[in-house]
């Protein structure tokens, strides 16, 4: 990751990716450990594309999916007791709607290429509370 890169990620980090964790922590009712591995979202020369693409890759699916799941105390429990982190990566090159969430040992795998399809927010976020819901 060059210099350029690494300042719109700790830019990213300080501001809208706040923002993502205190959104979750809102809709969810409790803190969700998040882990991103920022070295496979930052692709060399696409740094232009980051403050648009990452939000809605990633993490405007991820909250449309809990509020729909938490709309009632039922959902909310159960996203509690049955998710304890969400691991958020670029590393199997995933750009399908349809492939790019994982749920396994109470952990949320969400992997698809960061500057990909990036307006199909509706298509991720149905796919993650489908996953969950199934789930959970």
């Amino acid at each position: 990751m060059g210099l350029a890169e690494r300042r719109i990620v700790k830019a990213f980090q300080e501001t809208t990716y706040k923002s993502f964790l205190e959104d979750v922590k809102k809709v969810v009712g409790k803190e969700v450990a998040v882990e991103v591995a920022w070295d496979s979202l930052a692709i060399e020369g696409m740094s232009h594309l980051y403050e648009e693409a990452w939000p809605q890759v990633y993490f405007q699916p991820l909250v449309k999916a809990f509020e729909s799941i938490c709309a009632d105390d039922m959902g909310k429990e159960a996203i509690t007791e049955s998710l304890d982190k969400i691991v958020i990566k670029n590393e199997e090159g995933i750009s399908s709607a349809s492939r790019w969430s994982a749920f396994e040992n109470k952990v949320l795998t969400l992997d698809h290429k960061p500057t990909t399809n990036i307006h199909y927010v509706d298509d991720r976020a149905k796919t993650v509370q489908s996953l969950l819901e199934n789930n959970l």
